[in-house]
């Protein structure tokens, strides 16, 4: 038997003999003289012990959580490691750089010739011959010549296959970045005094001068210098195009070497989903011009959607026929053979060729129909074979064009990682998003130095790509191959190539963006905040610019969950029959109210801009705010102290000092408040304050405040910002582990003061 238990059989027996019967016997009373002796020795020994200063203190029974010791180091200690780790030098360790700066070095020696071969050929193949009238076409959106997007597949395939680290993304040129960078170079094309007119029938004098490199004018040709040299209309717009391109490119590479990934983060689903859409509008009203035959002059600022189309209405009579019936027919058999590829795509082994059967038809049709000379329908222009020797970007304009490379290096990176990431998920293997941020960051630097645009990864190209058996990124050397070929041989016979056609190639690529519309009910019934994220950010796409777009899209976003986190679900919580769980009166049924506690469920961080939002439903929920509540009490005590001294002097009682009377206590329908923080996740100084505020305040109403199922991210932050000290409580008396715990410890504490109060 312990000491303890011996102490309190000691007492308990000396009380029952203390009541025993005073008529016993003698023998009666030297047995319970003998028994008070043993009992009262065992009861005072324990009372002197207890007395004694030196006496030991009982022992505390363990908690049932303890919190593990973390030595954290130093921040210089941390750094230095770091630093040791990342400048040493070793040959397993550059081995292992360059491997991860290269992967084609890792995968490419496992490469399985006869499994995979057919597969990437196949896909490659017929990826190239999708790309080489896509790359065409959608030089009309960045406003340069059609060269130069054959320039930007090639060099993206063969970058994306030595660096980067999916096997089935197609990186090259993308209607939404040929967009945004037509915008930039309309612009500064303007700003250099160039006509925006386009005439795209070529002089005879044009033509000599594109095929024997020679400088022949017969009149003064508005020119522009930059670095030294005079450059006309076209050069200047690929030189703009170049130098944001290069721009773009060296963010991506320091957001990579920064680890800034994060960034695109912020580019929610639906945001990017409304962008894209509002930017596939922006694209079809840009080169609707040209289904029409229309020289108009691409608009440059914002309204591009509103203004373009009031141009076209006011210039419909100048409609080109030869242009118009040339767009209905070549729109028919596009949307034809997208339909049937889309109805029949499990019995088609391959995708149909339609863009480039439409290309070629349409291109012989112009050839032998002399569509340009007889009814002046513009054509692509004399396409040369061959490269350009690399030249060094025009830095002097970079100024000019920083602050809109830094959404082109964005958009990209985040469509590329996202389909990356996609596609890794579906056949079982991992990227780097890193390395893929420095993959499509070089896919812009290097061939910015070979007259290229920016370039990103496209959806459609990379599904057809993994529909065709795509294996490994030999499929992308395939399709720079296929794209090489229409470089050094094809490329001069789509000279005769109307811009309809493309124009038309364009538009009906968009199809895929613009059934989005009709997703807009279903993401209403799922999200109505994603729905209504969608809206805006397609809206300002559409309606103010691209650049903008993507700026009201994400401020917009993030403004959604920051209200979310200002009007949080709140609840007040009842117990499940009996039970230790404790659920949402208003949701589930069947729940009882805890008697006389009140548990109060806030659901979302706890932080300076939603301190007031959590008071003001704590109050509404409980039904009583403190500072309101002492108000009355003090205005019910100084009414009865009004009436006690008006009663005395009615009674003729002389009175020279106050008449005392306490504070009129009301007695309120709870005791205690139970906090219940499982579903916040953070707390910053002003949380930790409100919670003071709250502890104390309810105090001097008589109701106390419980902290429960806290995490240990707040009970670190509670015990920083000395939280247990200010109210001079102990942590053990105010943080539970669960609400249940909370709730009897408060029934036990109700009960103990209840006694006390009776005793008194």
């Amino acid at each position: 038997m312990s000491r303890h238990h011996t102490w309190r059989h000691g007492r308990s027996c000396l009380q029952d003999a203390l009541t025993l019967p005073l008529l016993w016997s003698a023998a009666d009373s030297l047995w319970t003289f003998s028994f008070l002796s043993t009992c009262c020795l065992l009861f005072f020994n324990k009372t002197m012990e207890e007395v004694s200063p030196d006496s030991e203190t009982p022992l505390v029974p363990p908690p049932l959580l303890e919190r593990r010791v973390r030595h954290r180091q130093s921040g210089v200690s941390v750094l230095r490691s770091k630093l040791k780790k990342g400048l040493t030098c070793s040959g397993p360790k550059v081995r292992s750089t360059l491997t991860g700066f290269f992967p084609v070095v890792r995968w490419l020696p496992k490469y399985k010739l006869k499994e995979y071969i057919w597969g990437d050929v196949m896909s490659g193949v017929i990826v190239g011959v999708i790309l080489v009238p896509q790359a065409i076409a959608y030089c009309l959106l960045a406003g340069v010549p059609p060269i130069y997007g054959l320039y930007t597949s090639f060099y993206a395939n063969i970058i994306y296959f030595l660096m980067g680290t999916s096997r089935h993304v197609s990186v090259g040129i993308f209607s939404l970045m040929s967009l945004m960078v037509g915008q930039v170079v309309v612009r500064e094309v303007f700003d250099a005094g160039f006509d925006l007119n386009e005439d795209s029938t070529p002089s005879p004098l044009e033509v000599l001068n594109d095929t024997m490199g020679a400088d022949l004018t017969l009149k003064p040709e508005h020119t522009v210098e930059v670095m030294g040299m005079q450059l006309g209309k076209d050069s200047f717009a690929i030189s703009v195009a170049v130098a944001i391109t290069f721009l773009a490119g060296v963010y991506q590479i320091l957001m990579a070497v920064f680890r800034l990934g994060f960034v695109s983060v912020y580019l929610s689903a639906p945001m990017l989903d409304g962008f894209a859409t509002g930017a596939s509008f922006t694209i079809l009203t840009v080169q609707a011009k040209y289904l029409l035959g229309l020289k108009i002059p691409r608009h440059q600022g914002y309204g591009t959607v509103v203004i373009t189309w009031i141009n076209i209405f006011s210039n419909i009579h100048k409609t080109n026929l030869c242009d118009l019936i040339t767009s209905a027919i070549c729109i028919t058999i596009l949307v034809a053979g997208k339909e049937l590829q889309d109805r029949y795509k499990d019995r088609l082994k391959i995708p149909l060729p339609t863009e480039l059967v439409v290309v070629a038809g349409a291109t012989l049709a112009s050839h032998f129909g002399e569509f340009n000379t007889r009814y002046h329908s513009s054509v692509s222009g004399h396409i040369p074979t061959g490269f350009i020797p690399p030249q060094i970007p025009a830095f002097s304009m970079m100024p000019r064009v920083a602050l809109d490379a830094i959404p082109l290096a964005v958009i990209s990176f985040a469509f590329t990682v996202s389909l990356s990431e996609m596609f890794a998920k579906k056949h079982g293997y991992t990227v780097r998003p890193n390395q893929e941020m420095v993959a499509i960051g070089l896919c812009n630097v290097v061939p910015s130095f070979f007259h290229c645009f920016t370039t990103s990864a496209a959806l459609a190209k990379t599904m057809v790509k993994d529909s065709t058996g795509c294996q490994t990124q030999v499929s992308s050397l395939i399709s720079a191959l296929v794209v090489l070929l229409v470089l050094l041989f094809f490329a001069p016979y789509f000279q005769a190539l109307q811009k309809c056609v493309l124009a038309c190639i364009i538009i009906v690529s968009l199809r895929g963006a613009l059934r989005k519309f009709r997703d807009v009910p279903a993401k209403w019934r799922a999200s109505k905040m994603d729905a209504i994220v969608w809206l805006v950010a397609m809206s300002a796409t559409a309606l103010i610019s691209v650049e903008l777009g993507l700026l009201v899209g994400v401020v917009f976003s993030m403004s959604c969950i920051i209200y979310k986190t200002q009007n949080p679900k709140v609840s007040l919580l009842g117990q499940v029959n009996d039970t230790d769980l404790f659920e949402d009166i208003e949701e589930y049924k069947n729940l009882t109210a805890p008697s006389r506690v009140k548990i109060f469920r806030f659901q979302a961080p706890l932080y300076y801009a939603n301190k007031k939002s959590f008071l003001k439903a704590l109050y509404k929920a409980v039904g009583v705010e403190p500072f309101l509540e002492l108000t009355k009490r003090k205005k019910a005590e100084k009414k009865k102290k009004d009436k006690s001294k008006k009663q005395a002097k009615t009674n003729g009682e002389k009175t020279n000092f106050d008449v005392f009377v306490g504070l009129v206590q009301r007695e309120l329908e709870f005791h205690t408040i139970v906090l219940d923080c499982s579903a916040i996740p953070f707390i910053d100084s002003t949380g930790m304050a409100t919670f003071q505020a709250l502890v104390k305040e309810y105090k001097e109403i008589g109701v106390s405040v419980l902290l429960a199922c806290c995490n240990t991210p707040i009970i670190d932050a509670l015990k920083k910002g000395e939280f247990f000290e200010k109210i001079n409580k102990d942590i053990n008396g105010l943080l539970f582990y669960t609400v249940h715990a909370a709730v009897l410890h408060a029934n036990r504490v109700a009960e103990e003061n209840k006694a006390e109060d009776s005793v008194v």
